[in-house]
């Protein structure tokens, strides 16, 4: 691995500044005090702007709406978002379904639909997760029934998150309860605009909103299934892969830790805590900074956010969630009383940071997929440890070993 500083050329260093300024006119108190209301994960205001520069999807090339930006460029731009903290989930849901959409689509909606993509104007969510179906997604039950050229669609989705900033969404459906669960699904881009489709908007703790997305005989034509009819589960699996860090490309510059965007959380509450502990005095006039157990704790906190940002892929998912839960949780203990004043609180201290960052923790168990099914990803994409055995299968057998073991019968 090389660990050498990268020397930016003349063109990247202005880039930056480019980059700099321009994110200083969009990104105003305005969206972030929006964002604090809503929970939306989307300003329009500053999708639509990145999407005229072409800094959506930077660097797709030119003539699809992308920027054309070397990877190094790309990585500045991408920086520089995530230290002004632009609401960017729906921009993160959309590329992933892209790759989908890209491959299985018409090929002529794909080319109508790609400029609208890249400039903001289309954006896509995951209609994954079912309210009785945990995170086993192949167990859908949102029945989707042909009728000709359409297809009726019935039942329900939750954690849609973006459903109702977006204008399609990439639903997994059975269309064969006959068949084992894997095998009798079908994937759609359904149209969010649809008659029979209603978005109706849930809160999480830490204030962010996503959706149940409801279904009532809506109906769909079939140039909007993306593969064959009961091969879902094959077209889900590239964007569920690479939500979940599941092979692909590697690049030096790309975040180590799939669990980054929780410690960005973490970064930031830490900096709050650290600029209280320089500054607080308690009753008795002694300062928090000169407590060496205070010292331990801020270290400590800090020694987790490291490690979690340099464990690497399915590994820092998990690493990054406990790193928040627990960093969280002692930041709070360590302030005590002043660390529960809102970050929406605008007559309040950056002290905000620390108590939205305790209530973000507490979902980072389950955001993108659960820690429980990441361990699952851990134990046999990284580990190689036999697979479990579910209901139906005869044999518990780590890979390769079933002629070996069915001869010993």
């Amino acid at each position: 691995m090389d660990f050498s500083v990268l020397q930016l050329t003349a063109e990247q260093e202005q880039f930056a500044k480019e980059v700099q300024a321009f994110l200083d006119d969009i990104v105003t108190d305005e969206v972030h005090e929006r964002e604090l209301e809503t929970g939306d994960g989307f300003s329009a205001t500053v999708h639509l702007a990145l999407g005229e520069r072409g800094w959506l999807y930077p660097t797709w090339p030119v003539e699809h709406g992308g920027a054309g930006l070397d990877a190094v460029s790309a990585r500045i731009l991408d920086l520089e978002l995530h230290r002004r903290q632009v609401p960017d989930i729906t921009a993160g849901t959309t590329a992933l379904v892209w790759s989908a959409v890209e491959r299985y689509l018409d090929s002529a909606e794909v080319d109508t639909m790609r400029l609208d993509v890249a400039r903001g104007h289309v954006r896509f969510c995951l209609g994954y997760t079912e309210p009785d179906g945990g995170s086993d997604i192949a167990a859908a039950k949102v029945r989707a029934v042909r009728d000709g050229d359409e297809w009726v669609l019935n039942g329900s989705k939750i954690f849609t998150t973006g459903a109702q900033s977006c204008q399609y969404t990439f639903l997994i459906t059975r269309t064969d309860p006959t068949l084992p669960k894997h095998k009798g699904m079908t994937m759609f881009l359904v149209p969010l605009d649809a008659p029979g489709v209603e978005i109706q908007g849930i809160r999480a703790f830490s204030g962010e909103r996503t959706n149940i997305v409801y279904y009532s005989d809506a109906r769909i034509s079939d140039k909007f299934r993306l593969g064959a009819v009961n091969a879902g589960w094959a077209v889900l699996h590239g964007p569920l892969d690479a939500e979940h860090s599941i092979g692909g490309e590697e690049s030096g510059l790309d975040d180590i830790s799939v669990g980054r965007s929780f410690l960005r959380v973490l970064e930031r509450a830490l900096d709050a805590a650290v600029d209280w502990t320089a500054a607080a005095v308690r009753p008795d006039g002694t300062k928090v900074a000169d407590d060496r157990s205070a010292l331990q704790r801020i270290g400590r906190v800090a020694t987790d956010l490291e490690a979690g940002i340099r464990t690497p892929g399915p590994l820092g998912r998990v690493a990054g969630s406990e790193a928040l839960v627990r960093g969280s949780a002692d930041l709070v203990d360590l302030v005590g009383i002043e660390a529960l004043v809102s970050l929406g609180d605008r007559a309040g201290s950056e002290l905000g940071a620390v108590e939205y960052g305790h209530r973000f923790a507490q979902g980072t168990a389950t955001y993108g997929g659960t820690v429980e099914v990441f361990r699952n990803i851990i134990s046999q994409h990284v580990l190689g440890l036999p697979q479990m055995n579910y209901p139906g299968r005869k044999v518990f057998l780590a890979p390769g070993r079933s002629d070996a073991m069915a001869a010993a019968r």
